[in-house]
């Protein structure tokens, strides 16, 4: 599209209050209740429910069908008036592009058997015997072939001819059904649409061309009019939304799946940060942001922590930098107590993860913890601060969760099992180790300033990498027992078993339509999610009705497309872990793939990580995205930048998939400088001003995605790479080494060295790291052997052939499966949640990959025995993985 301008044609969209006003026969809210009461109230509720049923804390009540109804109707009114193309005009630009095309009927939602669409063909053929079409598979073009029939006599009544003729006819039906389906000469091979055929370049430049960035931002527009925090009805809402979205899309199977899960709320009155002793410097924190619309206003979040503590503590402030435990060790050993303490740290730096900063705090003594948006980091500091630039302002405040995703993934209550509506065996807050126990609040930098100014003469000065960007702080100092009493209350409404919902839209496949690759986007933001996530949830909507326009013309994929839009993301992985946890077998045994997008553009740096499977066809797609602005490919940008292909840690909805269920994932999107992250400034007008004002980085997100998509649903081979996959593991091995060495490991030496008495040896998984490479070149010299094979005899499969393909993308896809420990007591260390044995979140570095996390564990503990068992354990399940390759 180069620098071509873009004119965005804004549909109606519904305010807020249109959003969530309250409806006739709302069983939610009541006919009582008018919309301006609901405004008033606040996207939370309190007190009873509308069947007189008690409520815990006069907990948020879950929203009801029918009070998101007229809602959907808002958004889906503006769909349904866009124009679109028409059948025939679909039709027009197939043929124009080489997809073959016969008119017939495309709104099957299933294919029959092969056998059973050639016999419907041969029967066509006993009527005219002058056309045969042979239907090839995706990668290959159609070819048709005709017959010449020598004219025959007839006498006068034609009698004797036409026995002739239905004798011939017969004959050669007989013929050509021996010759394709008992000699097994002409079989084809994986694909065969009915009545259609496809050439791949015809259907990826058809995917290409139909992604429209106008659509893309019209999506954003509409899923960012309203907040929408997990088990709200905001949240809700868009649910219905998207659920006829995939409805108009054509997707099969269309589902809102609900769990229900722990959550918190907070309370407008429950929230306190303030100064009050001495008296004489008694002040409170202001806490909530200005309004983000003014004209007119929006209803917006409170500020708070997802699944923080509930209380109310008072005590000396301490300021402890970035809240890492080193920053408390060294306030430790400066003689800075934290006992008692209200600690206040800042966002981003050595320790990225909210929650294990209040977890460190915790660990160090601390009563409480503030977390402020330091403007060094996102603010005013790095550039304009919106709405001057994209940064965070001054009374910004990045709201998030705080509970402990690299200890325990998804409902806290649940661990290791889904929270289904009938499930009975939850823990208690108590008891989940995925919960912090101090209460904790976050901040804008203008409220943290104030505080920082009070600490001046208390404990010491601070060394100069814990100074901050936040001005007119004359001197930083780091507080202790002496310092101003500060007061942190954090009451909030906690619910045990709120519902939340995803939506499941799938088209299914015709080879192997038990066999999936899942397309995953969460739906819930802390406050508008201009960029998280709503960027990647608007890219995916449109990915989704692309797929669904190729689908109305007749083309069905491989394997199945699974389309989730998942809830509760925000609140520690939830949709998307519970789901995972009651699929487990299936996804286990019939996951081929996961592909997640969360921000899907906040700058113009395209990133991916995941499993080293995807390494070979990532570079392979980005080639064929083009950046008109920068005149290159996006692979050629990838490699100017220096980027690499990085493994996967936490932050995502990915992390059940590969690190429980064993599906082979991949994250990707485009990144950029620090943005109103998690605040209501981070909405639909950020993005149109500073951050994609063109959409055009959108544009080339969805390209990437269906693509990717496309080769993984449709390549009658599953374009995954192993010996990428050998080659990373031989390196992952290299790395631990020198983890070990850096933690003091008492390594086995080379043997003409003398030996100590207690070693950890590391050559089983050096041994089995060669095993791996072994095979894997053996196992992928198949597919280059397919490959000949079948373009060798002009793109004709045999059924033995085809059979030993699909066992192939079967061995290929059980690979990380057989990564998984479920052995007895199997998976990380007190992480059990997590069984790969490569890869799960670091424990204290919960957004960071940590490959060979048993092991790493282990020796983070200072057990040498303990080390080595992981070792061997682990060694043993990459042999054997990798001897299954070729069995």
């Amino acid at each position: 599209m180069g620098d071509e301008k873009v004119q965005y044609e804004h549909l109606p969209i519904p305010t807020y209050e249109e959003a969530t006003s309250s409806r006739p026969g709302s069983s939610h809210l009541g006919p009582e209740h008018s919309s301006d009461d609901l405004e008033r109230q606040g996207l939370l509720q309190h007190g009873s429910s509308s069947d007189n049923r008690p409520t815990r804390n006069g907990g948020y009540q879950p929203p009801t069908v029918e009070s998101a109804r007229s809602s959907i109707d808002y958004l889906a009114s503006s769909a349904e008036n866009t124009p679109r193309e028409s059948m025939e005009e679909l039709r027009r630009e197939l043929h124009e592009m080489d997809v073959d095309d016969s008119g017939q009927s495309s709104s099957q939602s299933t294919r029959p058997p092969l056998r059973h669409r050639f016999s419907k063909q041969f029967s066509s053929l006993t009527k005219t015997l002058s056309y045969i079409q042979f239907p090839f598979r995706n990668m290959f073009p159609r070819l048709r072939f005709r017959y010449d029939f020598w004219r025959i006599p007839v006498n006068e009544d034609g009698q004797g001819c036409i026995i002739i003729l239905r004798v011939v006819g017969l004959l050669l039906v007989v013929l050509i059904i021996y010759i394709f389906f008992v000699s097994d000469l002409f079989t084809m091979g994986s694909r065969l649409s009915v009545g259609q055929s496809y050439t791949p370049s015809s259907v990826e430049n058809f995917v290409q061309s139909h992604i429209n960035q106008t659509n893309i931002a019209e999506n954003l527009d509409k899923v960012t009019q309203y907040a929408h925090i997990a088990g709200t009805e905001g949240s809700f809402v868009l649910a219905e939304w998207i659920e006829q979205e995939f409805a108009r899309a054509g997707l099969e199977e269309i589902e809102m799946e609900e769990f229900q899960v722990y959550l918190n709320y907070p309370r407008p009155d429950g929230r306190r940060v303030a100064i009050v002793d001495p008296p004489n410097l008694a002040w409170q924190a202001a806490l909530d942001e200005d309004q983000a619309y003014k004209d007119p206003p929006r209803q917006q979040t409170l500020v708070f922590h997802g699944h923080s503590k509930s209380g109310n503590v008072t005590g000396p402030l301490v300021y402890a930098n970035y809240g890492s435990r080193e920053d408390f060790q060294r306030l430790a050993d400066n003689g800075v107590s934290l006992n008692g303490s209200i600690a206040l740290v800042r966002y981003y730096g050595t320790q990225g993860d909210r929650a294990l900063k209040v977890k460190a705090a915790e660990l160090a003594g601390a009563a409480g913890c503030i977390i402020y948006s330091d403007p060094a980091e996102d603010g005013f500091v790095q550039g304009p601060a919106y709405p001057d630039g994209r940064y965070m302002p001054k009374d910004g405040v990045q709201r998030g969760a705080v509970s402990l995703m690299s200890w325990v993934v998804g409902d806290v209550l649940s661990p290791g099992f889904a929270s289904t509506p009938d499930e009975k065996k939850r823990l208690s807050p108590g008891e989940s180790l995925g919960l912090v126990q101090i209460p904790s609040i976050p901040i804008a930098w203008r409220d943290a300033q104030r505080l920082l100014q009070v600490l001046k003469g208390h404990g010491s000065k601070v060394p100069a990498d814990w100074v901050g960007g936040v001005p007119d702080i004359l001197e930083w100092w780091t507080g202790d027992h002496s310092s101003p009493k500060v007061n942190l209350m954090n009451l909030q409404d906690e619910v045990e078993r709120q519902p939340i919902y995803n939506v499941i839209g799938r088209i299914t496949g015709m080879e192997q339509p038990e066999k999936k690759i899942v397309v995953g986007n969460h739906r819930d933001s802390w406050c508008f999610g201009g960029v998280d996530p709503g960027s990647g949830t608007a890219t995916f909507l449109e990915v989704v009705r692309v797929f669904g326009e190729l689908r109305s013309l007749g083309w069905r994929p491989l394997r199945t497309i699974e389309f989730a839009s998942w809830d509760g993301e925000e609140y520690n992985l939830i949709g998307s872990t519970e789901h995972v946890e009651n699929e487990i077998d299936s996804l286990r045994k019939d996951g081929f793939a996961y592909l997640n997008v969360d921000v899907g553009v906040s700058g113009d740096s395209f990133e991916a990580s995941g499993s080293p499977l995807f390494q070979r066809i990532l570079y392979q797609v980005m080639n064929r995205i083009g950046d008109g602005a920068a005149n290159k490919t996006l692979k050629e940008i990838w490699d100017d930048q220096g980027q690499n292909f990085a493994a996967l840690g936490a932050g995502s909805d990915y992390v059940a998939f590969q690190d429980m269920a064993g599906t082979s994932s991949i994250d990707f999107g485009f990144s950029g400088a620090p943005f109103p992250y998690h605040s209501c400034y981070e909405n639909f007008e950020w993005m149109t001003r500073f951050g994609d004002p063109g959409f055009e980085h959108h544009r080339m997100l969805a390209e990437f995605w269906a693509l990717l998509l496309l080769e993984l649903v449709d390549s009658p081979i599953l374009p995954f790479d192993l010996i990428a996959y050998a080659t990373d593991v031989a390196k992952y091995v290299g790395d631990l080494e020198k983890y070990a060495k850096s933690k003091g490991v008492p390594l086995k030496p080379a043997p003409q060295t003398r030996q100590r008495a207690e070693t950890v040896d590391l050559k089983p998984l050096y041994d089995a790291a060669g095993v791996f490479q072994t095979n894997a070149a053996e196992f992928q010299a198949w597919e280059q052997a397919w490959y000949t094979t079948v373009y060798g005899s002009g793109g004709f499969e045999s059924n033995v052939l085809g059979v030993q393909r699909i066992n192939h993308n079967n061995r290929i896809a059980d690979f990380e499966t057989n990564l998984l420990d479920l052995s007895e007591g199997g998976g990380v260390p007190n992480r059990t949640q997590f069984k790969h044995v490569l890869f799960a979140p670091q424990t204290w570095s919960g957004y960071d990959e940590g490959n060979f996390p048993a092991i790493r564990d282990a020796i983070d503990t200072g057990n040498w025995n303990a080390t080595q068992s992981w070792i061997n354990r682990v060694a043993e399940i990459i042999t054997v993985a990798s001897l299954n390759l070729n069995r």
